[in-house]
């Protein structure tokens, strides 16, 4: 880490002055000779858009005190003598200037290498959108129209911590984004949150403003609360909105966020809807909220009569949801393993918020597995989205449950149990059903040993050429088991009981198994295992090498879940939140991961710690900001008004 290995050098250097100082074995060597500066940290290239100031910074050693003059093209920048310097408001004409500094004291002078400065003509878009977990349907994680912030800037010295939002309860689903949205006359970037208290808040992403505030109150009757936490900590005390919602800003007369809720009645009775809120005012939009109830035809534990009922009391909303050709679609999680549970899948029309298909991918599974605890799949992701591709399929991992060996004829389990399976889904004329999957030849065996690929989120690549020239249409997911699995989209390959037959199988590249999600940029893909590195992952001819580079630092339970800003396919930055108390946000190089631009322990007294580190968190970031969720607020990011 910069800040502290700076730290250490100056402890070393200082020690090492006292003990000149003092000399050896009590003899007095009389006044220690000044030490010519040394320059320890250089000044760094930077990228700005014209009207922007740009700056430079350089940290040096040697005998105190030092001086600093900045120069241009070396000539003397006026009043530019701190070991910073800030330009005014650049223009397009200062494109390709380079600035150094010359650093004395009273043993002699050094000059820094020279930093260069590009400036861009056009100005910010301005209008970037965080609609759905993980920026897009792919869930790529991947944010191309950040132009503010650039690994030339993002650092201690002016990147840090701009505000926190307090709110009422853990904040478990990701934040969204909405730039430039009109609210009572008045243009703002908002950023939404949701909390497990069942509130949702719209902020001012500049000032911390609250916009509107949705308590429970307003989002289920009266009499109800949000939900006990069902003898399950997995969610902290209460349960209430867990996962990330999703935005249609051209739904409704101001744009439309759709979200799933958890809430107990006075009678002791949960339940589960479907709100759709106006983006303004947080007001309940389409006759709202929907409850969600469920039937399947299945012999399934605790079915009647062969029919699998929908108990909203078993069940937690987890994986995020997808808005995809007017479907909204939700995945069901269980509480902590406890039976009855099954993998509910689900679509609702976002124009009506009516149900319009149902699909239980384990309608015959048993509780026959380990303990009784592993045998009836759901649907969880560690938060994950369900991904879908631009035809319109929709692609699930599931956790742990019943699955049958014995195949029917078109290859799919006989009894279309698919628990611990990566599948793809297709609605066609209003119904769900399994266009394809994959499932590990030892699936049975990772199934009894929760070792499951649903601890694991799906991410769909873009069309990759391949070393013959052909188009590949790939998709991707790793879970606990250690392997990266990339499929063919076409043929993903269904089970074989002696191998895995898919597109590309990376055994062991992420060895202590993945509870969460990748992100993806530039035919990259960025993976972070439980307890260590995050790693970067080379695509090339459409397979899938590496890591090619990693962090220094081992991130904890349960790994990263990193996402990208770039301006293009230029100033790409990594970004992922350590889960620690408190958490830690840190931002890579995306091309050399060794390179760690900046972390949130590296600014003095503390000033930029986010909060009570919470699991499953990714971040987000748009115009300018990163909004890192903690357990009781959002921490907001961005580009200081001044040096520090």
């Amino acid at each position: 880490m910069p800040g502290r290995a700076r730290v250490q050098r100056s402890i070393l250097f200082f020690a090492a002055v006292a003990l000149a100082s003092c000399g050896g074995g009590g003899k007095s060597m009389g006044s220690t000779p000044a030490v010519l500066p040394a320059i320890t940290e250089q000044p760094t290239a930077q990228s700005v858009t014209a009207g922007q100031s740009a700056s430079f910074f350089v940290t040096a050693a040697g005998t105190a005190p030092l001086t600093y003059q900045w120069q241009q093209s070396n000539t003397n920048i006026l009043g530019a003598t701190n070991s910073s310097y800030t330009t005014p408001a650049t223009a397009s004409s200062d494109d390709g200037k380079t600035f150094t500094v010359v650093v004395s004291n009273s043993a002699g002078s050094v000059t820094s290498g020279p930093a260069k400065l590009s400036v861009s003509a056009s100005a910010p878009a301005g209008n970037t959108d965080v609609l759905t977990f993980h920026n897009d349907v792919a869930r790529t994680g991947l944010n191309s129209t950040e132009t503010l912030l650039t690994p030339g800037n993002v650092n201690v010295h002016s990147f840090g911590l701009l505000h926190n939002l307090p709110v009422d309860g853990r904040v478990d689903a990701q934040p969204l984004f909405l730039s430039s949205l009109m609210i009572n006359g008045t243009a703002h970037d908002v950023v939404f949150v949701e909390t497990e208290h069942d509130s949702v808040y719209a902020f001012d992403s500049d000032t911390g403003a609250v916009l509107w505030q949705d308590a429970v109150s307003n989002l289920a009757p009266s009499d109800e609360t949000s939900s006990d936490n069902r003898g399950c900590s997995q969610t902290g005390q209460e349960i209430g909105i867990t996962a990330t919602p999703v935005i249609d800003r051209k739904a409704g007369p101001n744009g439309t966020m759709f979200l799933v809720t958890m809430s107990l009645d006075i009678q002791g009775m949960h339940h589960q809807r479907l709100h759709a809120l106006d983006l303004t005012t947080g007001a309940e939009m389409l006759n709202g909220p929907t409850e969600i109830q469920a039937t399947y035809p299945g012999t399934g534990t605790a079915n009647t009569g062969g029919t699998m009922v929908f108990l909203a009391s078993s069940y937690k909303e987890r994986a995020a949801l997808l808005l995809s050709n007017g479907s909204i679609y939700m995945g069901f999680a269980s509480h902590c393993d406890v039976p009855p549970y099954s993998a509910w899948v689900m679509a609702y029309s976002e124009s009506t918020l009516q149900q319009t298909s149902v699909l239980n991918l384990t309608p015959n599974g048993q509780d026959t597995g380990a303990g009784g605890r592993y045998g009836s799949g759901a649907i969880w992701q560690s938060g994950g989205g369900p991904a879908a591709d631009a035809q319109g399929n929709v692609y699930y991992a599931i956790a742990n449950g019943d699955f049958e060996t014995s195949v029917d004829t078109n290859g799919f389990p006989n009894q279309q149990d698919f628990g611990n399976a990566f599948v793809k889904l297709a609605l066609s004329n209003g119904k769900l059903s399994v266009a394809d999957y994959f499932a590990m030849s030892n699936t049975l065996d990772e199934s009894d040993g929760d070792t499951d690929l649903g601890s694991g989120g799906p991410l769909v690549l873009p069309d990759l050429i391949d070393a013959n020239g052909k188009t590949q249409h790939l998709a991707m997911v790793a879970g606990k088991d250690g392997h990266i699995y990339v499929v063919d989209r076409g043929n993903m390959g269904k089970f074989n009981a002696t191998k895995n037959a898919i597109y590309q199988d990376m055994t062991g590249a992420v060895p202590r198994g993945v509870w969460g999600v990748p992100a993806y940029f530039n035919e990259t893909i960025y993976y972070c295992d439980s307890n260590q590195p995050l790693k970067a992952f080379s695509i090339g001819n459409a397979t899938l090498t590496g890591p090619l580079s990693s962090t220094a630092v081992s991130f904890e339970y349960p790994g990263a879940l990193p996402a990208v800003s770039a301006n293009g396919t230029s100033n790409a930055i990594v970004w992922a939140i350590e889960n620690t108390n408190p958490a830690e946000l840190h931002a890579y190089a995306a091309g050399d991961l060794t390179n760690e631009l900046y972390n949130s322990n590296q600014a003095s007294g503390n000033q930029d710690n986010p909060g009570l580190g919470n699991k499953f968190i990714t971040p987000v970031i748009a115009n300018g900001k990163v909004f890192v969720a903690t357990q009781n607020s959002v921490a907001v990011y961005g580009l200081l008004s001044a040096p520090r």
